[in-house]
């Protein structure tokens, strides 16, 4: 009977102890032991803000530990990256970035670091599309209409960036060009900021990501003239791209993810790897992703990423240098 009682107990022991393990986070993702930072080089509300915080929640339900969002805004992002080059290398702190801080201002905002040397791609998690908005008071109805207005106002016309030397920038010069208008860019620290100047209707135009323009569109208080990218999106089928209106470069899109020095090493840049691929392969963050209007995208390891951040840093340059990109 003893020996009965023993084995039950037994049991129930090893019962809990199971339960005990499956309800901890995996070993295999649980990087470190000590909270993380995920910083953000933008204000809250925007693009990268939306996504740290979609990724932060279940990465820290992943690992086990606290992930801590800290928004650093300016520069272009450099800001933010100096911040996290200032801390150890150690995996403690990452950061949420949109590529366009490696690819794009660096062409005309000199940072202070090296986006091909002193940091490294860890994980591609999200694509966001480019679109091209206007204010509700905008009298232009559609894309067409709208270059016609610019072009019968030429100089009075302004459009918001969401920062110099990004590519919310860059499709309003190569539209410039390509029109032959003359509309006046007026950068922004931010998508959130810039977009109040356009709902207000103090900036008539503005090319935004498409997960900060989404809700504004549903809503009414932004309208969508068209799309910068390759191809139609699945949540606007109706709105034509500007390759459908006869240009063609405008196409941009950037992919979201997270960012560490070069100086983390290689095995745990390839768990951390791990730990956000898991993250983003969890059926509701990526139902979240989807529905914050970010487009999914495949696995890309860190070295494909590293090589993806080149080719998209040599396009931009010759971008800038064709059509004498500047800041302000």
């Amino acid at each position: 009977m003893q020996n009965s009682a023993f084995t039950i107990a037994a049991r129930l022991a090893g019962l809990a102890i199971a339960l005990a393990a499956a309800l901890q986070p995996s070993a295999a993702n649980a990087f470190i032991d000590k909270p993380v930072k995920l910083i953000v080089p933008a204000p809250p509300g925007g693009t990268i803000d939306v996504m740290a915080r979609i990724v932060g929640d279940q990465l820290s339900r992943d690992i086990g530990q606290a992930v801590i969002v800290e928004n650093k805004p300016g520069a272009g992002g450099a800001i933010a990256v100096k911040y996290m080059l200032s801390q150890p290398a150690d995996g403690q702190a990452l950061m949420m970035i949109a590529s366009n801080v490696l690819t794009e201002v660096p062409h005309v905002l000199q940072g202070g670091f090296d986006p091909l040397k002193d940091v490294k791609p860890v994980a591609v998690m999200a694509r966001s599309v480019m679109l091209f908005i206007a204010s509700p008071q905008f009298p232009a109805k559609d894309a067409k209409a709208a270059i016609a207005f610019v072009k019968a106002h030429p100089g009075e016309v302004s459009y918001a960036s969401y920062s110099a030397g990004t590519a919310s920038q860059y499709a309003g010069a190569i539209l410039n060009k390509s029109a032959q208008l003359d509309m006046v860019h007026v950068p922004f620290p931010g998508s959130a900021p810039a977009l109040a100047q356009v709902m207000g209707g103090q900036i008539p135009l503005m090319f935004d990501g498409a997960v900060t323009s989404k809700n504004l569109i549903a809503a009414g208080k932004v309208r969508l003239l068209a799309v910068a990218y390759k191809s139609r999106l699945p949540d606007f089928p109706t709105v034509p791209t500007f390759a459908e209106l006869g240009y063609p470069e405008l196409n941009f899109s950037n992919w979201t993810g997270v960012i560490a020095s070069s100086r983390l090493p290689a095995e745990l840049t390839e768990k951390i790897h791990a730990a956000l691929q898991k993250v983003a392969a969890n059926p509701d963050v990526r139902k979240r992703l989807v529905d914050a209007g970010f487009e999914p995208t495949t696995d890309l390891s860190p070295a494909q990423a590293a090589v993806d951040v080149r080719e998209e840093y040599d396009r931009n340059a010759a971008i800038v240098k064709s059509f004498d990109i500047k800041l302000n």
